[in-house]
């Protein structure tokens, strides 16, 4: 995470899980860069058959961030999405618990949102993270996994002991 993030993120003394005193949003300046981080990730998508550039920044409860994008293959089901690749890039340094993640694309007119498959993985890591779809002005709407996935599947939905 970049020090200015974090500093933003810490603030005077509230801590980075709890935002604001009284509040558990991530403070506004703390989305504001976020987001600036996801159009950043944008840039470096590889997507020479759609030409859909999107970008994502995920940030984790120590405000770490994690940036992806999309990679596509001429395989198109090979293909992975940009939120994947951020979150797959923090559970690959040991990161399971996530705070919020933004996500950037070209769109003038329309918010991105996830895909399907991004939907169920984010519900893998928890129901309540923050999710901000953004315009390419940096306009966002915030919303959290369980809106984007109601009444979903995930890991409590399995049995602890369940035989094959």
């Amino acid at each position: 995470m970049s020090a200015e993030l974090e500093k933003k993120a810490v603030g005077d003394g509230v801590h980075p899980d709890q935002g604001p005193p009284g509040s558990s949003e991530t403070p506004q300046e703390v989305v504001d860069q976020l987001i600036r981080s996801s159009m950043e990730a944008k840039t470096h998508a590889y997507c020479p058959y759609s030409n859909f550039r999107v970008g994502a920044a995920l940030l984790t409860h120590d405000n770490k961030v994690f940036k992806g994008c999309n990679v596509e293959n001429a395989c198109y089901n090979l293909g992975v999405c940009a939120e994947r690749n951020a979150m797959a890039k923090a559970v690959s340094e040991g990161y399971k618990s996530f705070r919020a993640i933004a996500i950037a694309s070209d769109l003038n007119d329309q918010f991105i949102y996830p895909c399907g498959g991004c939907r169920q993985f984010m519900r893998e890591f928890g129901l309540s993270w923050e999710v901000y779809p953004t315009k390419s002005d940096g306009t966002h709407v915030k919303m959290d996994v369980s809106q984007l996935l109601p009444n979903s599947f995930g890991p409590d939905d399995l049995h602890p002991h369940a035989t094959q």
